[in-house]
Parts: C-alpha cells; structure tokens; sequence
C-alpha cells in the first residue's frame, strides 16, 4: 500500500466504529420463526451507505422484512476469478436486563469498547467491510480483483432466508466467484507470550434435532411400562451425558500444535485436553473442537400432570466435526435406541480446507503488516456460518474477520452470550487489515 493509501484510507477508520454502533442500534433480532423485526431496516441502510459512494447494490427479500443484499466492486484484473466477502445482519436476542449495558445502545465505554447485540457477532465485520469499501470507491482505488460483498439475512437461524435463498434464488449475483472470507476468523488469541492470529478453515458440521417418543396414553395413578416420557428421558440422558471421543480434524492438530509452540511445551496427540487448561479463554473456543458435541436444549410432553402422554419431544444440537459424520450418526442412532425417532428440524454440513495457497498468504500478510511479530494459524470453528451454503457453489471459504484484542477479552465467550463489546481499536486495526488485504487477495 503506497503512504498516500495509507493515509486516505484513516478515513475508514475514523468511521468504522459509528457505522458498528448504528448497525447495533438497528435491532434485527433473529428467534428463528419470522417474529422478530427482520433485517430489511439494516438492509436499506446499508445500502444506502453504499449508494452514496455510487455502488448499486442489489437488494433481495426471501420473505417479509428477511433481506439481504449484495454489491460488486470492479477489480483491478477482471480475468481473475471474484472473491466473495460475506456477513450476516441479524443478530440472536437479547435480554436487556441481563446485560451491564443497553444491547442496542452501541454505547461507547470510557475504555474504548463498543458495546451491544452483533458486536462480536457480526456487524463489527459489517463495518469494516462497510467502511473500507467506502473509502475505497471514493478513492477510485480498485481492489486487486473482483469483489462480491454480500450481507445476508437469517444466518442466526441456518441461513434459509439469506445465504440459501441467494444461492439458489441468485445464483448469477456470485458468477465467477471461487474463493470467500467471512466470519468467524483474523481475530488475535494470547497463548503464552505469543499473539496467534486465528484463520478459520474448518468449521463443525450442524444437526438440530426434534427426537420424538411415542408410548400409551393413560391414567397417571396406573403402571404405565410404555411410557414415552421415560422412554425419552432415558434416550436423552444417555446422549446428553455420553462422552465423546477425541478426534482431530487436521485444522484443529495445527492449532494445537502452533499452541504448544506459543507456550514450550511439547504436542500430544494423545492427549490434546491437558494443554486446555494452558489457553486461557481460547480453551472454550478449542475444548468444542476436539470432540463431537450433542447437547440437548428443550423438553416437551403431557398437558396435565395425572396424565400420561401418548407422546413426548425433545430438541437436541449436534455438531460433527469434518470428516467424521458417517461415524457420529452410528453412535448417535446407537445411543438413540429403537423407542425414540429422530427428525432434522436443520442439518447442515461440516466444512474442512487447508491453510495454504494466495489467498491464505494474503490474509496472512495483511495481518502481519499491522503486527510483525504475530503468528498466523488455522483453527476449526465449534458453531456453523453463510460459508455452509456459498460452498455449494463451488466457493473455497475461510473466515477472516481481522481485529486485535486484548489478551484479557473472553472474545470467544460473548458470541450469543451478555455484554458483547469490542475495542474501538480493533475495528481500526481491522479496517486498515482489510485494506490491505483488498490490494493483496
């Protein structure tokens, strides 16, 4: 980047932290079933920011008030294949009277952070990208190919309404495209001494599930032996409590390995789970990417408590990590049993590329520009993202959403938890990441 870019693009970063606090402050709470607001609001604003700088965007609407829209910025060289830049505008809910502050405030704390609902997750990447594309069309600084930046609706609940609906309803939009970053990735972890900053190229595979138990319906005073009740809890205790085995994907024995190099301490692959206690609030992010994970969350029977049920549900969330789904679902279907049935209420694919060609370098030199003495490293995401579906397209995805953080933040821990915040520094320090990063991909 010439001293000239470098100085023009400070323009991004002086607006990168109010175009997060406006995108908090639009609430598009996602409780998965069309109740909440939508994101059409964010959505027209959006693009109305990048029509001010002459962008014509293309806004598209699944369904009421679920809408999304996606730009193309002109590169450099035209022959080369597009690159996708994705990030999704609806945020999970929020209980105001959980949080310290307001979740749709975007109030600034006098340490510097940005606080409420999609600060972490996403629309502190929403502004980045937002304002390096802004300042880049007004500069007439073209990135080095073809950029297709999409922000999408429903990615809190699987994607259906966003990314789904584009790739099979617009397909054309994403013509030419082989290559994507979005979520959840270039954000920085303290290990020991060492600031490694983590590239997502795997993320674990979805199954929300509706397990259901049939039995006889009767009295509650009589010996009832078929009963669904018991036949589900009994099936639900035994997925719930079973204990998964260890299993490294290769972008999460990388980490591992890059992890024990941070703090001087030798890798075992026998034995990955003692170095957690070494990663500090990284441990939570790694510890669910070591195993498979079944958690059940929601029980349902009966209607009256001297009457048993002839049914009764259950939902539980599975995560498979890549290349291992054909061996969780025989051990899941074996814990299962033959009195209860399981349906997908959403499933989705586990995804698994490698840390390497120019892409993967230019991310890595972006990041490095900003902190020479950093240390590049994939990682494996425990949670899904848009790049499930864009990958259907042929489309190679990583995650690369770059901030720096301090060592202390629990970063990890705020996705759909309380008290989401973000520094104001490490939106600047992303956007002139990012920059950079448009010149080098």
């Amino acid at each position: 980047m010439t001293e000239n870019a470098s100085r023009q693009s400070a323009h991004a970063e002086d607006e990168v932290a109010e175009l997060c606090r406006e995108l908090i402050r639009i609430d598009t709470t996602n409780p998965g079933d069309h109740s909440g607001p939508g994101e059409r609001k964010a959505a027209e604003y959006v693009a109305g920011l990048l029509s001010d700088v002459g962008l014509q965007p293309t806004v598209v609407e699944s369904h009421d008030k679920r809408t999304s829209l996606v730009v193309r910025i002109e590169g450099e060289d035209r022959s080369r294949p597009g690159l996708l830049v994705h990030g999704h505008l609806d945020v999970v809910p929020a209980n105001a009277d959980d949080w310290r502050k307001h979740p749709f405030s975007g109030e600034i704390s006098d340490d510097g952070l940005v606080w409420g609902r999609g600060a972490v997750d996403m629309k502190d990447m929403d502004a980045i990208v937002l304002a390096v594309a802004r300042q880049r069309v007004r500069e007439g600084r073209k990135p080095a190919r073809d950029i297709v930046i999409a922000f999408t609706a429903d990615e809190e609940a699987g994607g259906v309404w966003g990314a789904k609906y584009l790739v099979e309803q617009h397909r054309d939009l994403f013509e030419g495209v082989t290559e994507a970053v979005g979520e959840v990735g270039g954000f920085s972890v303290a290990i020991g001494d060492q600031r490694l900053y983590v590239v997502q190229t795997a993320e674990k595979g979805i199954a929300w599930l509706r397990l259901t138990a049939s039995g006889t319906a009767g009295h509650g005073s009589m010996i009832q032996n078929d009963n669904a009740v018991t036949a589900l809890a009994e099936a639900v205790a035994r997925i719930g409590r079973h204990e998964w085995p260890v299993q490294l994907a290769p972008s999460v024995r990388e980490f591992l390995q890059a992890a024990c190099a941070a703090i001087g301490t030798p890798f075992n692959p026998e034995d990955p789970e003692s170095l957690m206690g070494k990663l500090g609030p990284a441990a939570r992010m790694v510890g669910a990417t070591l195993r498979n994970t079944t958690n059940p969350t929601g029980l349902k029977a009966g209607y009256k408590v001297n009457v048993v049920p002839q049914t009764a549900t259950a939902e539980v969330d599975c995560r498979f990590l890549p290349g291992f789904e054909e061996e969780f679902w025989a051990e899941f279907d074996r814990l299962l049993g033959d009195k209860v049935k399981r349906e997908f209420i959403h499933h989705d694919i586990a995804l698994e590329t490698t840390a390497d060609g120019d892409l993967y370098d230019a991310m890595a030199a972006s990041l490095l520009a900003e902190d020479p003495a950093a240390k590049i490293v994939p990682y494996c995401l425990s949670a899904g993202t848009d790049a499930k579906w864009f990958s259907k397209l042929g489309i190679r995805c990583f995650g690369f959403s770059p901030l720096q953080l301090p060592p202390d933040l629990d970063f990890s821990g705020m996705f759909h938890g309380i008290d989401e915040r973000v520094p104001v520094s490490g939106l600047r320090f992303g956007t002139r990441v990012f920059d950079r990063f448009l010149d080098l991909c």
